[in-house]
């Protein structure tokens, strides 16, 4: 074999492994052209034009045929029309459910129908849906649509015709039965420690007498019963009692009030104490009446319930931080006014405001704010009283109490009003006559110095006081001479 031959079969290997690694080129790897879609106004479109079941209204259980109008207001044909139903209370007959139609011009019309079996639960609605899925192609270029429509079809109710049934005869229950007609307290405010009388007004509202009732305060009370829960003979038990905030006083919390006729009430007034520890608000007051029926001979007890409130009003002092000045009528004077909290918390106070009716006062109002226990303010005011006598100065302060309510506090100071005393003239003093000077004493020093000044002859003399000379008008006759004198 030549070396050309032996060439060629070392070529052929790699010329066959050439062709098997090639990549083949399908027909389905040739790109297809995309169809444009066609415009709004040039393609098919199909729309319900309307639909009917023959009915007014769909009975539950009950057999219809659904006809619609399908009508295409599109310039191009629809082709391969394919409509799909879907409900939940009305089922597809037939069918499954999908109707198929070949064809629908340009402004044509085609109706198809589809039976329908109405679902027995649909007591109690009014309406029910049926949505249709309506999918074709134009004509022409194969281009896929879709459309859905949502069918409502009205659902009958039944006629209800019930037969008249007797109504049930009332058991007359003889019990007695007793509440609070009224309650009220013998303190207006009630605040921490503060002792009061709650007068109670009980009646017996039922329609048998109520034998020897108890009345528990607090609440809780019971009876004594067995194990099968049959009443035991026994007294009355209240220690259940919820005293937290009102604890009586003087007496237990059990009150006897003996025996209530029907129609009949009694009064109350149990003593009670309001806890140091409670806070302000509304509190419910827990009250039991433990009676006698006398029909059954059984023990009953009766709860009610109250609403007391407690308040913590600011216990405030008005007075003078000093002794204040006498006062004069007719004469402006200060009052050193001082406000002192004498409570056990912070009180928040509103305006202070000084009044009188005998005489004038400025700078009387100011806020006084916050003060601490123990905390003061002051205020000076000017007084000028009209009038001598004892003078009333009401002192009003306005606050908010914990309810939210605007209430003020007042107090009367009395202060005594001098009258003004004017000198009077002294009968024997006349005013023309010359004032004589005061004499003064001599001092030690002065006595000195003139007993050196006789030494050398200065003169000794005593200093004379000065005389006062009236002055005479410059028009005044001059005096003549005295007889020897030199004139």
């Amino acid at each position: 074999m030549n070396k050309s031959s032996r060439f060629l079969l070392f070529l052929l290997p790699l010329l066959l492994l050439f062709l098997n690694i090639a990549p083949s080129v399908s027909a389905q790897d040739v790109p297809t052209a995309t169809p444009t879609p066609a415009s709004s106004d040039a393609r098919p479109l199909i729309v319900l034009d309307s639909y009917s079941t023959g009915f007014n209204a769909i009975s539950p259980g009950q057999n219809f045929d659904l006809d619609l109008q399908l009508h295409n207001i599109g310039q191009h044909g629809a082709v391969n029309i394919i409509a799909v139903f879907s409900s939940a209370e009305f089922f597809p007959k037939d069918t499954g459910g999908v109707l198929a139609l070949n064809h629908i011009p340009p402004t044509g019309d085609r109706t198809i129908t589809q039976p329908f079996t109405a679902a027995t639960d649909l007591w109690g609605k009014t309406v029910g849906t049926i949505n249709v899925q309506l999918t074709y192609n134009e004509e022409d270029t194969g281009i896929p649509y879709t459309a859905s429509f949502t069918i409502s079809v009205d659902i009958k109710q039944p006629n209800y015709n019930p037969k008249p049934t007797a109504t049930p005869t009332a058991m007359n229950i003889i019990r007695p039965q007793l509440v609070v007609d009224s309650y009220s307290s013998d303190v207006e405010i009630l605040q921490p420690g503060t002792i009061f009388n709650l007068n109670l007004k009980i009646r017996n509202l039922g329609n048998a007498d109520a034998k020897a009732v108890t009345m528990v305060l607090g609440g809780g009370a019971s009876v004594s019963t067995d194990a099968s829960g049959t009443q035991q003979p026994g007294g009355v038990s209240g220690s259940g009692a919820d005293l937290t905030n009102f604890a009586p006083l003087g007496s237990s919390n059990l009150v006897y009030l003996g025996d209530i006729a029907q129609g009949n009430s009694v009064d109350a007034s149990p003593s009670l104490i309001v806890s140091v520890a409670a806070n302000p608000g509304a509190y419910p007051f827990k009250l039991s009446f433990v009676y006698t029926d006398e029909k059954k001979g059984t023990r009953i007890v009766d709860d009610q319930a109250i609403t007391l409130l407690i308040y913590s009003l600011p216990v405030v002092e008005v007075g003078f931080y000093r002794p204040p000045d006498p006062f004069f009528n007719g004469m402006m004077s200060q009052l050193p006014l001082q406000v002192t909290n004498l409570g056990r918390k912070s009180a928040v106070l509103g305006n202070l405001q000084v009044r009188t009716d005998n005489g004038e006062l400025t700078n009387n109002t100011a806020l006084v704010g916050a003060l601490d226990p123990g905390g003061y303010f002051t205020l000076d005011a000017n007084l000028m009283p009209y009038s001598a006598g004892p003078l009333d100065l009401q002192i009003s302060i306005n606050y908010m109490d914990d309810f939210n309510q605007t209430r003020t506090i007042t107090q009367t100071l009395t202060v005594d009003v001098q009258e003004m005393e004017m000198p009077t003239p002294d009968p024997g003093f006349d005013p023309n006559a010359p004032i004589e000077p005061p004499v003064t004493e001599e001092t030690l020093w002065q006595k000195i110095v003139r007993f050196f000044k006789g030494l050398l002859g200065l003169g000794s003399q005593a200093p004379q006081p000065d005389t006062w000379v009236e002055p005479q008008p410059e028009d005044a006759p001059v005096p003549a001479p005295m007889p020897g004198g030199k004139g």
